[in-house]
């Protein structure tokens, strides 16, 4: 401010100077130019004189953030914040009646406490207890400490990758080299189960991709998605998946032409096993030593590995045979039933007469009955007759009306313009709404 007052009154002197020497239109314009420079200046100095105190006041508050760790409780985490048994009584009361938040999670939830200023009292107390929600606790009166559950909004964004099953590499690692995420891989495992098997169907130079979502929030990956389609070039043919929703709300994958492409019962029940023993009618049994009909395939698996349901089912057998060892038999409709053997032990819950779904864990394999090393036997029952699990044609378990047949035909357009997209610019934004509206950029 000194050196702007010095400069006005540098330009006055010189102004009075011109106009004694010259009295003409001249003194005039000389006037209103350093005029001009003189309130310039000065708003300058304002400016960067004021600066320092408006950004202070607008990093006064203060954060304390606490992440939770093992051991950890909500009476402790308050109470080392310096809150009384009453408000902590108060603020557990408050979660769990308008936020339904009554765990905490070491690692996961973190706790942050606002203050006005370092020396102020904590005013809210914010936890972020989730990816897509948190929880604000406000002050608003004494003692009174006011819960809001609030929701953080999804930017849900299409991603692309496309890759190749390199020679002696197994689909996981190439698609991990491929840049899919593990995740996603896992999931797009459970899809293509249902008509190859990751053991016996996979060959170097397959070409596969995938489209799938990635959640984004305030511009920040937070987590992936649905797959939206996959596609892999199998033995048996090209394997092609596609996401779509039908008019009832119920969302499933399809083939190409809209049949269901999941089936009633998956050949591998448990992803990614090393197949050790092909369906035959005459093998060598390792334990008895003569030939017979080896009426299942055995899948290599550690003791104690969870072995899912292949489809959806009643219970009919949970028992234990000199064969099999302990044993779950399901049976799907008319038509199919399942065997799973040699388990170390049953879950819990799965009894005789017992409903499971698709998925479902039943058992852990083992190496009880007649094994020589811990593994899972699988068997296929068609009609009261063996079949080879890994050939034998299973039924789709939802296809598509005429109507929802149309608008999936328009749907699956709309995704294989979407790869098209990607693949030429993969580094553009795009999202696939309700109304397959797509917004670019």
């Amino acid at each position: 401010m000194k050196k702007a007052k010095y400069i006005l009154k540098k330009i006055n002197t010189k102004l009075v100077t011109s106009c004694k020497k010259c009295g003409n239109i001249n003194v005039l314009s000389r006037i209103v130019l350093w005029i001009a420079v003189a309130m310039a200046v000065i708003a300058l100095g304002v400016v960067c004189f004021y600066k320092p105190a408006r950004d202070a006041v607008f990093s006064n508050e203060s954060h304390t953030v606490i992440e939770v760790k093992s051991g950890d409780t909500l009476s402790s985490i308050l109470g080392n914040q310096g809150f009384s048994m009453r408000d902590i009584d108060t603020i557990s009361k408050n979660l769990k009646k308008d936020a339904d938040f009554t765990t905490l999670r070491a690692g996961r939830d973190k706790f942050d406490f606002v203050r006005e200023n370092e020396n102020a009292p904590i005013s809210k107390i914010i936890i972020d207890n989730g990816p897509w929600n948190k929880i604000e606790i406000d002050c608003g009166t004494p003692d009174t400490w006011q819960c809001q559950k609030i929701e953080i909004a999804r930017d849900t964004r299409v991603a692309y990758q496309e890759g190749e099953i390199a020679q002696g590499s197994s689909f996981y690692l190439s698609a991990m080299q491929a840049g899919i995420p593990e995740g996603i891989i896992l999931d797009v495992y459970d899809l293509l189960a249902f008509e190859m098997d990751f053991e016996r169907d996979i060959r170097a130079g397959q070409k596969f991709y995938v489209l799938y979502e990635e959640n984004f929030a305030s511009d920040k990956k937070v987590d992936n998605g649905r797959v939206l389609a996959v596609s892999f070039d199998a033995l048996r043919g090209n394997v092609q998946m596609y996401r779509y929703e039908k008019a009832d709300g119920h969302a499933g994958y399809y083939d190409e032409n809209g049949n269901g492409a999941i089936k009633s019962l998956k050949r591998t029940p448990i992803n990614n096993a090393k197949i050790t023993s092909k369906f035959s009618g005459k093998r060598k049994h390792p334990v008895l030593g003569y030939t017979r009909a080896h009426k299942g395939v055995d899948f290599r698996a550690p003791t104690g590995t969870p072995i899912p349901a292949a489809g959806a089912g009643r219970v009919v057998a949970r028992s234990y045979n000199r064969g099999h060892g302990n044993f779950v038999k399901i049976r799907h409709n008319g038509s199919f039933e399942t065997l799973y053997g040699h388990m170390s032990k049953f879950a819990k819950g799965v009894k005789v007469g017992t409903t499971v779904r698709q998925g479902q864990i039943i058992g852990y394999a083992g190496s009880t009955g007649l094994s020589t090393g811990p593994h899972l036997h699988y068997e296929i029952i068609k009609n009261g007759v063996h079949v080879n699990p890994m050939t034998v044609k299973l039924p789709a378990i939802d296809n598509l009306d005429a109507k929802d047949k149309k608008q999936f035909m328009v749907k699956k357009e709309l995704l294989l313009s979407t790869i098209k997209s990607l693949k030429g610019n993969p580094k553009q934004i795009i999202r696939l709404e309700e109304e397959s509206t797509k917004d670019s950029k």
